[in-house]
Formats: C-alpha cells, structure tokens, sequence
C-alpha cells in the first residue's frame, strides 16, 4: 500500500510563489501516472496536473503556464511549483498516484492565496 504525504502549502500574496511536494513511501506497483488535484469549498475536486509513468505532462488550461508538476525518482517526491499565483489559486490541493485500477491518494495541504 502506499502513503501520500503533502506538504508546502501555506499563506501567500497574489503574484507569488510555493512549491508543493508529495511524499510516497511503502510499496509503489502498476504506477501508471502521478497527479495533483485541489478542490475549493462548495467545488468539486478537479485535476489541476498529471504526470505520467512515460513521462507524458498535461495541464489545466487554468495553470498552464504558471504551474510545473515533476516528480524525484530517487526521493520518490511528486512536486508542483506553482508561480504567478492568482486567488482562484486557494484551494486544498492533493496528490494521486494511479496503481493499475486503483488509487492512493494524500491528506492535502491548504493553499490559501490573498493579498
């Protein structure tokens, strides 16, 4: 089974920046994509980026741009840094990773973007 752990998320001025990052650890079988979703209150859940097991990047057309997922092999690390911040931006942002038919997902971290 797999554990997700994010972290990075915090306060931040319109404009600005954070990195976000997600942790895995146990045992990690049939990855076929890595992703990070956010959700706001009163939305639902929504994609934000994924990155696949081949290497393949997709984006929101609302970060395309200003957001970068990448991920640390050795670290076992999935990362969004995410610049030019905007307060449509704040939301609980989570990790997924895709295992086959199924998927782990992380506790999230809150980002919270105002001036």
């Amino acid at each position: 089974q797999v554990q997700l752990v994010e972290s990075g998320g915090g306060l931040v001025q319109p404009g600005g920046s954070l990195t976000l990052s997600c942790a895995a650890s146990g045992r990690i079988v049939s990855l076929t994509a890595m992703a990070w979703y956010r959700q706001s209150p009163g939305k639902v859940r929504a994609l934000v980026a994924q990155l696949t097991s081949g290497g393949v990047v997709w984006y929101a057309s609302s970060v395309k741009g200003r957001f970068t997922i990448s991920r640390d092999n050795l670290k076992k690390t999935l990362y969004l840094q995410m610049n030019r911040l905007e307060p449509d931006d704040t939301a609980v942002y989570y990790c997924k990773y895709e295992l086959g038919a199924t998927g782990s997902w992380g506790q999230g971290t809150q980002v919270t973007v105002t001036s």
